[in-house]
This record gives structure tokens, sequence and C-alpha cells, in this order.
């Protein structure tokens, strides 16, 4: 990973330090339970710059090669607007989100409606809606 990381809350918009929320999925000990919880940590590897684990998160069907992370794009905030579905009693599970950037200091935002599955019992992104 070549960001660094505050120490103070997790860069998904979580209270607990990076260390106690998304590294360990970053780290491969543990899977994340909901599909929120993936979207959240996937957030969470663009700002770290966490190529692997975004591509192990990666519906194989869709996956690329690579991510091409742009290194001049810094992640600062993720809005969870709307999730449906992506938890422990289903399969598949949308989350709707907003990600706020600074690209070269000038702030920008994305908003976007991800798809998620459930694959060999851990959740993995599947493309937008």
């Amino acid at each position: 990973m070549s960001r660094r990381v505050s120490a103070a809350g997790c860069l998904c918009g979580l209270p607990a330090s990076y260390q106690d929320c998304c590294a360990r999925f970053h780290r491969g000990e543990a899977s994340a339970a909901t599909a929120e919880l993936l979207m959240r940590s996937r957030f969470s590897a663009f700002g770290v710059g966490d190529e692997a684990y975004l591509l192990r998160t990666w519906h194989p069907a869709d996956r690329p090669a690579h991510v091409g992370l742009d290194k001049k794009l810094r992640w600062v905030r993720l809005e969870i607007l709307e999730t449906s579905g992506g938890n422990v009693f289903h399969n598949e599970g949308t989350v709707r989100f907003r990600a706020h950037y600074l690209d070269r200091g000038q702030p920008g935002q994305m908003e976007e409606h991800s798809r998620f599955v459930r694959l060999d019992g851990r959740w993995v992104y599947a493309g937008v809606v």
C-alpha cells in the first residue's frame, strides 16, 4: 500500500481506526459480512492504493487485469446514500454511494450505484446497476 492513513477514523467513514476497520479486510484476516462493508473496504483500498485487494474483491467475470489507480487522485470521504439487500439473508445487494476526492487539490465527487453478489461465501463487486 502506497498511501498513509490517518489514525483518527477509517477512510471508509466508520469511526474505528483503519487498522481495526478496513485494514483487516485488506490483509485477508476477515471478509466483509455485508455488501456495504465490502463497498466501504473497497473505497478505503482506493484510498490507500491497494490494487490487489480491489482485484480480489472484483467478480472474476468482469475483473480487469489491473485497476490502474490514479496517483493524482486522493479519495477523502465516502457517503453511503442507499443500500438494498446485501446482508446475511441475501446473495445479492446494491449500494449507492458518493465518493469525494481531490484531484491536484481540486475537490470532486463521483456517484455510483454498485451491484454486489456473494460468490463462494464472500461478497464481491459485480459492476454498476
